[in-house]
């Protein structure tokens, strides 16, 4: 579980560095950091798809392994396209948003003092909380933590905690809440990952390296403003992944 306490530990620290030093960081230097980011993220989706690719083609998939991220990212993205699981994901943080600035609105006749702040918490925490829990990063890396290596999450944790540096810059302590959100869904998949760990064959965990880490390349190239790539459409992709590392090996 060290992955997922240095990942609340991240965001706790970057919320408080926000909070106390963030008018002082330039967007110019924040930019820069979330671009290296980027470039570490892709950097290290390709040592994951290379490692997983090499495992999955040791076992008895053997020359197979090419069609597991195929199928798995091409059926995957096609099902979340269907499903619109971005589209959704991104409805939901519009529809917080709404509601807490239709509350913030209605409450302006009284304390506006009060109210400010309490909009400002809410909205954080939740900002915080679809950033931070939301996408392959979070399943895969909780997953892969729970196995016993909780490499991704490490990386993960540096982002959020840049992340949280920004955030709390305009929204207040309540970014820093959005741990408790990290402990339940993070610590969540990290415990399926230890409870069902003989579920988990050398295949099956392969695949979920191998197509796993073309996804953290996407979301890379994301991340650098490259190309929009819908990251989270393809989560679909992993559990295809675990069904064909099951089923061929």
């Amino acid at each position: 579980m060290s992955g997922v306490a240095l990942n609340i530990l991240t965001v706790l620290v970057g919320t408080a560095i926000g909070m106390l030093f963030g008018n002082l960081i330039s967007e110019r230097f924040q930019k820069i950091a979330f671009l290296a980011i980027g470039a570490c993220t892709i950097g290290f989706g390709v040592i994951i798809t290379v490692g997983g690719f090499n495992d999955l083609k040791a076992t008895e998939v053997g020359q197979l392994a090419l069609l597991v991220p195929v199928f798995s990212l091409v059926i995957g993205a096609i099902c979340g396209e269907a499903l619109r699981i971005e589209d959704r994901l991104e409805g939901l943080a519009a529809w917080f948003d709404k509601r807490l600035s239709s509350r913030n609105r209605k409450s302006q006749a009284g304390d506006e003092v009060a109210t400010g702040r309490q909009h400002s918490f809410v909205e954080g925490f939740m900002t915080a909380t679809i950033l931070f829990c939301v996408g392959a990063m979070t399943f895969l890396g909780s997953i892969q933590a729970g196995l016993g290596d909780p490499s991704i999450l490490y990386l993960k944790s540096l982002l959020d905690g840049i992340s949280a540096i920004a955030l709390a810059c305009t929204l207040g302590i309540g970014v820093g809440f959005s741990a408790f959100s990290i402990l339940l869904i993070q610590g969540g998949l990290a415990l399926l990952g230890m409870f069902f760990g003989d579920f988990f064959t050398t295949a099956i965990i392969a695949s979920i390296d191998l197509v796993g880490g073309i996804m953290l390349i996407a979301l890379g190239i994301e991340i650098i403003g490259i190309q929009k790539m819908k990251v989270a459409n393809m989560l679909p992709a992993l559990l295809l992944a675990m069904l064909f590392g099951w089923f061929l090996g």
